[in-house]
Protein backbone atom coordinates (compact mmCIF):
# COMPACT_ATOMS: atom_id res chain seq x y z
CA UNK A 1 0.00 0.00 0.00
CA UNK A 2 2.85 2.50 1.02
CA UNK A 3 4.69 1.75 -2.60
CA UNK A 4 1.46 2.56 -4.26
CA UNK A 5 0.66 5.51 -2.19
CA UNK A 6 4.35 6.46 -3.32
CA UNK A 7 4.49 5.75 -6.76
CA UNK A 8 1.28 7.26 -7.65
CA UNK A 9 1.81 10.69 -5.79
CA UNK A 10 5.25 10.67 -7.44
CA UNK A 11 3.16 10.46 -11.20
CA UNK A 12 0.76 12.43 -10.16
CA UNK A 13 2.48 15.67 -7.96
CA UNK A 14 4.62 16.96 -11.35
CA UNK A 15 0.55 16.99 -13.40
CA UNK A 16 -0.51 18.96 -10.37
CA UNK A 17 2.02 21.21 -10.34
CA UNK A 18 2.35 21.73 -13.96
CA UNK A 19 -1.58 22.13 -14.28
CA UNK A 20 -2.04 24.67 -11.26
CA UNK A 21 1.50 26.72 -12.19
CA UNK A 22 2.12 26.63 -15.70
CA UNK A 23 -1.48 26.78 -17.32
CA UNK A 24 -3.79 29.77 -17.81
CA UNK A 25 -6.67 31.50 -18.65
CA UNK A 26 -8.87 28.71 -20.52
CA UNK A 27 -6.61 25.99 -20.46
CA UNK A 28 -6.56 26.58 -16.43
CA UNK A 29 -9.59 26.23 -16.44
CA UNK A 30 -9.89 22.97 -18.29
CA UNK A 31 -7.76 21.60 -16.40
CA UNK A 32 -9.20 21.98 -13.22
CA UNK A 33 -12.66 21.18 -15.12
CA UNK A 34 -11.39 17.82 -15.48
CA UNK A 35 -10.60 16.99 -12.03
CA UNK A 36 -14.06 18.43 -10.97
CA UNK A 37 -15.88 16.28 -13.57
CA UNK A 38 -13.87 13.08 -12.48
CA UNK A 39 -15.17 14.43 -8.57
CA UNK A 40 -18.39 14.52 -9.67
CA UNK A 41 -18.54 10.63 -11.55
CA UNK A 42 -17.45 9.93 -7.84
CA UNK A 43 -19.95 11.75 -5.91
CA UNK A 44 -22.97 10.15 -8.32
CA UNK A 45 -21.39 6.82 -6.58
CA UNK A 46 -21.69 8.43 -3.08
CA UNK A 47 -25.34 9.73 -4.24
CA UNK A 48 -26.68 5.70 -4.79
CA UNK A 49 -26.13 5.45 -8.28
CA UNK A 50 -23.92 2.64 -9.43
CA UNK A 51 -24.96 2.15 -12.99
CA UNK A 52 -21.93 3.58 -15.35
CA UNK A 53 -24.47 5.39 -17.14
CA UNK A 54 -25.88 7.31 -14.28
CA UNK A 55 -22.18 8.22 -13.14
CA UNK A 56 -21.18 9.45 -16.68
CA UNK A 57 -24.40 11.46 -17.24
CA UNK A 58 -23.90 13.17 -13.99
CA UNK A 59 -20.50 13.85 -14.76
CA UNK A 60 -21.26 15.09 -17.87
CA UNK A 61 -24.24 17.23 -16.89
CA UNK A 62 -21.29 18.87 -14.05
CA UNK A 63 -19.18 19.47 -17.27
CA UNK A 64 -21.69 21.32 -19.11
CA UNK A 65 -22.50 23.78 -15.86
CA UNK A 66 -18.49 24.53 -16.11
CA UNK A 67 -18.77 25.06 -19.36
CA UNK A 68 -22.01 27.52 -18.73
CA UNK A 69 -20.13 29.68 -15.29
CA UNK A 70 -17.09 29.72 -17.62
CA UNK A 71 -18.80 31.62 -20.44
CA UNK A 72 -20.72 33.72 -17.63
CA UNK A 73 -18.44 35.00 -15.25
CA UNK A 74 -20.87 36.76 -13.62
CA UNK A 75 -22.47 34.28 -12.25
CA UNK A 76 -19.40 33.70 -9.85
CA UNK A 77 -20.98 35.87 -6.75
CA UNK A 78 -23.77 33.27 -7.20
CA UNK A 79 -21.80 30.34 -6.95
CA UNK A 80 -19.84 31.42 -4.24
CA UNK A 81 -22.76 32.65 -1.84
CA UNK A 82 -24.36 29.39 -2.95
CA UNK A 83 -21.06 27.90 -1.40
CA UNK A 84 -20.65 29.92 1.63
CA UNK A 85 -24.49 29.23 2.93
CA UNK A 86 -23.80 25.29 2.32
CA UNK A 87 -20.97 24.69 4.40
CA UNK A 88 -22.75 26.86 7.57
CA UNK A 89 -25.41 24.02 6.66
CA UNK A 90 -22.92 21.09 6.27
CA UNK A 91 -21.81 21.76 9.62
CA UNK A 92 -25.16 21.76 11.28
CA UNK A 93 -25.69 18.43 9.53
CA UNK A 94 -22.30 16.73 10.32
CA UNK A 95 -22.70 17.63 13.56
CA UNK A 96 -25.99 16.38 14.43
CA UNK A 97 -25.46 13.27 12.15
CA UNK A 98 -27.12 10.57 11.69
CA UNK A 99 -30.41 11.83 12.91
CA UNK A 100 -29.41 14.65 9.97
CA UNK A 101 -29.43 12.14 7.01
CA UNK A 102 -32.92 12.43 7.30
CA UNK A 103 -33.04 15.83 5.63
CA UNK A 104 -30.20 14.67 2.41
CA UNK A 105 -31.07 10.91 2.03
CA UNK A 106 -32.69 10.77 -1.06
CA UNK A 107 -30.72 10.41 -4.17
CA UNK A 108 -31.48 13.59 -5.74
CA UNK A 109 -31.28 15.90 -2.67
CA UNK A 110 -27.59 13.84 -2.66
CA UNK A 111 -27.10 14.92 -6.55
CA UNK A 112 -27.55 18.99 -5.54
CA UNK A 113 -25.33 18.85 -2.76
CA UNK A 114 -22.45 17.29 -5.20
CA UNK A 115 -23.48 20.25 -7.31
CA UNK A 116 -22.47 22.86 -4.24
CA UNK A 117 -19.83 21.06 -3.23
CA UNK A 118 -17.69 20.67 -7.04
CA UNK A 119 -19.04 23.81 -8.97
CA UNK A 120 -17.97 26.76 -5.94
CA UNK A 121 -14.83 24.87 -5.77
CA UNK A 122 -14.00 25.14 -9.64
CA UNK A 123 -15.19 28.65 -9.15
CA UNK A 124 -13.08 29.37 -6.75
CA UNK A 125 -9.81 27.71 -7.77
CA UNK A 126 -10.57 30.09 -11.56
CA UNK A 127 -11.19 33.54 -9.71
CA UNK A 128 -7.72 32.74 -7.12
CA UNK A 129 -6.07 32.32 -10.57
CA UNK A 130 -7.07 35.88 -11.26
CA UNK A 131 -5.47 37.45 -8.99
CA UNK A 132 -1.91 39.39 -9.31
CA UNK A 133 -0.51 36.65 -6.68
CA UNK A 134 -2.85 33.94 -8.15
CA UNK A 135 0.14 30.58 -8.52
CA UNK A 136 1.57 32.09 -4.94
CA UNK A 137 -2.53 32.56 -3.48
CA UNK A 138 -3.38 28.81 -4.68
CA UNK A 139 -0.44 27.82 -3.13
CA UNK A 140 -1.50 29.29 0.36
CA UNK A 141 -4.53 28.13 0.66
CA UNK A 142 -3.43 24.51 -0.23
CA UNK A 143 -0.13 24.73 2.35
CA UNK A 144 -2.79 26.01 5.23
CA UNK A 145 -4.92 23.23 4.82
CA UNK A 146 -2.03 20.31 4.22
CA UNK A 147 -0.06 22.29 7.04
CA UNK A 148 -3.64 21.56 9.52
CA UNK A 149 -3.96 18.09 8.07
CA UNK A 150 -0.51 17.21 9.22
CA UNK A 151 -0.58 18.99 12.55
CA UNK A 152 -4.25 17.39 13.17
CA UNK A 153 -2.57 14.11 13.03
CA UNK A 154 0.13 14.57 14.75
CA UNK A 155 -1.75 16.16 17.59
CA UNK A 156 -4.26 13.51 17.46
CA UNK A 157 -2.07 10.84 17.23
CA UNK A 158 -0.50 12.49 21.03
CA UNK A 159 -3.19 14.13 22.60
CA UNK A 160 -6.43 12.97 21.11
CA UNK A 161 -9.21 12.06 23.78
CA UNK A 162 -12.61 14.16 22.99
CA UNK A 163 -13.92 12.53 19.64
CA UNK A 164 -14.49 15.25 16.81
CA UNK A 165 -17.64 13.59 15.24
CA UNK A 166 -17.64 9.93 16.59
CA UNK A 167 -20.73 9.13 14.43
CA UNK A 168 -19.21 10.44 11.08
CA UNK A 169 -15.15 10.19 11.54
CA UNK A 170 -14.22 7.75 15.36
CA UNK A 171 -10.53 8.90 14.69
CA UNK A 172 -10.46 12.81 14.65
CA UNK A 173 -10.15 14.47 17.52
CA UNK A 174 -10.73 17.89 19.01
CA UNK A 175 -7.40 18.10 20.02
CA UNK A 176 -6.28 17.17 16.33
CA UNK A 177 -8.21 19.77 15.45
CA UNK A 178 -5.87 22.00 17.25
CA UNK A 179 -3.02 20.83 16.27
CA UNK A 180 -4.18 21.73 12.70
CA UNK A 181 -4.91 25.56 14.09
CA UNK A 182 -1.89 26.33 15.79
CA UNK A 183 -0.01 24.43 12.39
CA UNK A 184 -2.03 26.84 10.22
CA UNK A 185 -1.68 29.86 12.49
CA UNK A 186 1.82 29.26 12.96
CA UNK A 187 2.59 29.14 8.85
CA UNK A 188 0.57 32.33 8.60
CA UNK A 189 2.21 34.38 11.36
CA UNK A 190 5.63 33.23 9.42
CA UNK A 191 4.36 34.14 5.89
CA UNK A 192 3.65 37.75 7.57
CA UNK A 193 7.07 37.87 8.94
CA UNK A 194 8.88 37.30 5.28
CA UNK A 195 6.02 39.82 3.62
CA UNK A 196 6.34 42.41 6.50
CA UNK A 197 2.56 42.56 7.18
CA UNK A 198 1.23 45.49 9.50
CA UNK A 199 -0.19 44.36 12.82
CA UNK A 200 -3.61 45.12 11.33
CA UNK A 201 -2.65 42.94 8.21
CA UNK A 202 -1.44 39.62 10.62
CA UNK A 203 -4.32 40.00 12.77
CA UNK A 204 -6.91 39.84 9.44
CA UNK A 205 -4.62 36.98 7.89
CA UNK A 206 -4.94 34.93 11.28
CA UNK A 207 -8.77 34.71 11.51
CA UNK A 208 -8.78 34.14 7.84
CA UNK A 209 -6.64 31.22 8.50
CA UNK A 210 -8.48 30.10 11.52
CA UNK A 211 -11.74 30.24 9.11
CA UNK A 212 -10.20 28.47 6.32
CA UNK A 213 -8.92 25.29 8.78
CA UNK A 214 -12.25 25.20 10.36
CA UNK A 215 -13.90 24.74 6.70
CA UNK A 216 -11.41 22.35 5.64
CA UNK A 217 -12.10 20.08 8.65
CA UNK A 218 -16.10 20.21 7.68
CA UNK A 219 -15.28 19.86 4.39
CA UNK A 220 -13.25 16.41 4.96
CA UNK A 221 -16.09 15.54 7.47
CA UNK A 222 -18.75 16.14 4.96
CA UNK A 223 -17.24 13.39 2.46
CA UNK A 224 -17.03 11.01 5.10
CA UNK A 225 -20.41 11.81 6.26
CA UNK A 226 -21.73 10.49 2.70
CA UNK A 227 -19.58 8.24 2.61
CA UNK A 228 -20.53 6.18 5.99
CA UNK A 229 -24.23 6.71 4.81
CA UNK A 230 -23.54 4.95 1.58
CA UNK A 231 -21.35 2.27 3.30
CA UNK A 232 -18.48 2.81 0.73
CA UNK A 233 -14.97 3.35 2.25
CA UNK A 234 -13.21 5.26 -0.98
CA UNK A 235 -14.88 7.45 -3.39
CA UNK A 236 -12.84 5.04 -6.22
CA UNK A 237 -10.05 3.59 -6.87
CA UNK A 238 -8.59 5.83 -9.37
CA UNK A 239 -5.47 6.88 -7.35
CA UNK A 240 -3.95 3.73 -6.01
CA UNK A 241 -3.11 4.16 -2.64
CA UNK A 242 -5.01 6.74 -2.62
CA UNK A 243 -8.59 6.13 -3.10
CA UNK A 244 -10.30 8.45 -5.46
CA UNK A 245 -9.96 12.32 -6.30
CA UNK A 246 -12.59 13.38 -3.99
CA UNK A 247 -10.80 11.49 -0.91
CA UNK A 248 -7.82 13.49 -2.34
CA UNK A 249 -9.25 17.08 -2.31
CA UNK A 250 -12.24 16.93 -0.16
CA UNK A 251 -11.03 19.84 2.83
CA UNK A 252 -10.09 21.87 -0.56
CA UNK A 253 -13.34 21.97 -1.85
CA UNK A 254 -14.88 23.65 1.15
CA UNK A 255 -11.19 25.53 1.65
CA UNK A 256 -11.12 26.74 -1.91
CA UNK A 257 -14.21 28.92 -2.03
CA UNK A 258 -13.97 30.21 1.34
CA UNK A 259 -10.70 31.65 0.92
CA UNK A 260 -11.90 33.35 -2.46
CA UNK A 261 -14.51 34.93 -0.54
CA UNK A 262 -11.86 36.17 2.00
CA UNK A 263 -9.95 37.68 -0.77
CA UNK A 264 -13.03 39.08 -2.18
CA UNK A 265 -14.24 40.58 1.57
CA UNK A 266 -10.10 42.11 1.63
CA UNK A 267 -10.01 43.59 -1.27
CA UNK A 268 -9.38 47.69 -0.88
Amino acid sequence: MLKQRIITALILLPIALCGFFLLEGSAFALFIGLVVTLGAWEWARLAGFTAQSMRFGYAAVVAVMLLVMHLLPGLAPWILGASVIWWGVATYLVLTYPQSSAHWASAACKLVVGLLILLPAWQGLVLIKQEPLGNWLIMAVMVLVWGADIGAYFSGRAFGKRKLAPQVSPGKSWEGVYGGLVSSLLITVIVGFVRDWTVAQLFKGLIGAALIVFVSVVGDLTESMFKRQSGIKDSSNLLPGHGGVLDRIDSLTAAIPVFAVLLWMAAP
